[in-house]
């Protein structure tokens, strides 16, 4: 265990300096870290989930400031694992003061020990003090908490303690190659644990690895989250149309698309390495065909890729700050600043701008964030609504069990009806 908190906690150290967190995870040697390995993302997930309380925790129980960060970073995950995991607390507290060692810092060992069990001897009242302040209680940045508030004065509290919950194994059946009743037939022969979710998900109760889920290689599913899988639904696909996915990478919205109908489909994306992606899920899901083009190329710039022909149906997933699946990437929530906001805010409408002429008439775009604030949401879209008059903007009908504010799917807590991400749909229709 003490070697996966050292490494945790180096992993940590990376993402607090910038780098995201799947590098970080790399750089720290999680990926060669063997049965380990699921040890480790756990503790770097669960301490960036929590950081803003186990920082605030870790300046409490110090009697002065600590000088050496990787202490520090030690304590935060041992205190984690106390919060929030099963083991036991004697050998949490043993192996941490152990890691120490291990760090080179022999003199560090009566410090973490001591800290560590005053937190045991004092955990309630320790809990509730530190979270007198907003990012202790929130683990939030203190910018991002004003601006969830302001953005929703209702559903806030819910949007940011969803952010620090364990995201759910959401997968999405293909209609293409089975059924969800026979998919959880398998899995229920197999000794998984599986339940049907949404229209046509099935969420896997404890998560394990994907590829040895049966049905994997010959298909049957992706693993696509509930609110994700609203989109080609909601955009609308009927057999015979011209579809463009304009920022496609890695591919789930692409692959349901042609699940759902037998349309020619061009998905697009600027990164050439995440167009790998795609071509895998084309290949593994039995979709690739002449009738899908993969193409690298700029959304803002169709002159360089499009062949002026236009499409019957735009998805437009615009980059953003993946602020609505901060239970997912963690990271995001200390890599991103207040500033990045406004950065998205204006590629969306550039992109938004560039793709309108590309719709035919009584054609549809579907404008798509990852995001719950309002300025990379509403925000963009009323901004091109007023500059467009021929675009018209048009309700949106939810399956039951969504929960929404209007086109912002309302990201869910744990156990979930409808356990879905922070998504934002509008749907536009040219006249």
């Amino acid at each position: 265990m003490q070697q996966s908190q050292r490494q945790a906690a180096a992993a940590v150290a990376r993402v607090l300096d910038g780098a995201p967190l799947s590098a970080a995870l790399a750089a720290a040697g999680a990926d060669d870290a063997g049965p380990a390995r699921a040890l480790i993302h756990e503790l770097a997930y669960g301490t960036l989930r929590h950081w803003g309380t186990l920082d605030a925790l870790v300046r409490a129980l110090a009697t002065k400031p600590l000088a050496d960060r990787d202490v520090a970073l030690l304590i935060a995950i041992a205190l984690y694992q106390l919060a929030h995991t099963r083991a036991p607390a004697f050998a949490i507290v043993d192996q941490a003061v152990n890691a120490a060692a291990a760090l080179g810092k022999p003199a560090a060992k009566p410090l973490v020990n001591a800290i560590l069990r005053r937190y045991l001897r004092e955990r309630a009242e320790l809990d509730v003090r530190v979270r007198r302040d907003n990012v202790a209680q929130w683990s939030h940045p203190g910018w991002w908490i004003a601006r969830v508030r302001a953005d929703h004065p209702v559903h806030w509290r819910e949007i940011l303690a969803a952010g620090n919950t364990r995201p759910p194994l959401a997968l999405r059946v293909n209609a293409r190659v089975t059924t969800r009743d026979e998919l959880l037939a398998r899995f229920a022969a197999a000794g998984i644990a599986a339940r049907a979710a949404g229209v046509a998900g099935v969420i896997v109760d404890p998560p394990q690895p994907v590829t040895t889920l049966p049905g994997y290689e010959g298909g049957a599913f992706s693993v696509q989250d509930l609110g994700a899988q609203l989109a080609v639904p909601l955009l609308g696909v009927a057999d015979g149309m011209r579809v463009l996915d304009a920022c496609a990478a890695p591919g789930g919205k692409a692959t349901h698309a042609l699940e759902l109908a037998d349309v020619e489909l061009t998905a697009l994306d600027r990164d050439d390495h995440r167009l790998a992606r795609v071509h895998e899920n084309l290949a593994r899901l039995a979709l690739a065909g002449r009738r899908v083009r993969v193409i690298a190329g700029d959304a803002r710039d169709p002159a360089s890729w499009w062949d002026g022909r236009p499409y019957d149906r735009i998805l437009a997933d615009v980059p953003c700050t993946a602020s609505g699946v901060v239970r997912r990437h963690p990271d995001g929530k200390w890599l991103r600043r207040a500033t990045d906001v406004a950065a998205f805010a204006v590629e969306q409408r550039a992109i938004l701008d560039a793709l309108w002429p590309l719709l035919a008439p009584k054609g549809r775009l579907l404008y798509a964030t990852c995001s719950v604030f309002a300025g990379e949401n509403d925000a963009p879209v009323a901004d091109f609504l007023s500059r467009h008059p021929d675009a018209l903007r048009e309700s949106l009908t939810f399956p039951p069990g969504v929960a929404h504010a209007g086109g912002q799917l309302l990201p869910s807590g744990e156990g979930g009806d409808h356990n879905q991400d922070g998504f934002y749909y509008a749907l536009i229709r040219k006249a």
